[in-house]
């Protein structure tokens, strides 16, 4: 376990510090970087959206068949 809360601690620092060398050295101004990392974000959390609702119908799926009395599914 402190291993990994290491790793983590690590990784965390690591990304820190990677986004903050990257926003120091980006060639766009200010407005223009906030305007990209916006419209990332959003792109990020549409698509994570997405593949939530597709998740959630296969699980949804899943639940449906194994609530079906077994005679319906051998049928199937």
């Amino acid at each position: 376990m402190r291993k990994l809360m290491s790793f983590l601690a690590g990784a965390t620092v690591g990304a820190l510090v990677g986004a903050t060398l990257s926003v120091l050295m980006a060639p766009q101004s200010g407005e223009e970087l906030r305007g990209e990392i916006r419209e990332r974000a959003n792109r990020f959390r549409a698509e994570l959206e997405e593949a939530a609702h597709e998740r959630r119908t296969e699980l949804e799926h899943q639940l449906e068949m194994m609530r079906r009395p077994q005679a319906e599914i051998s049928l199937e």
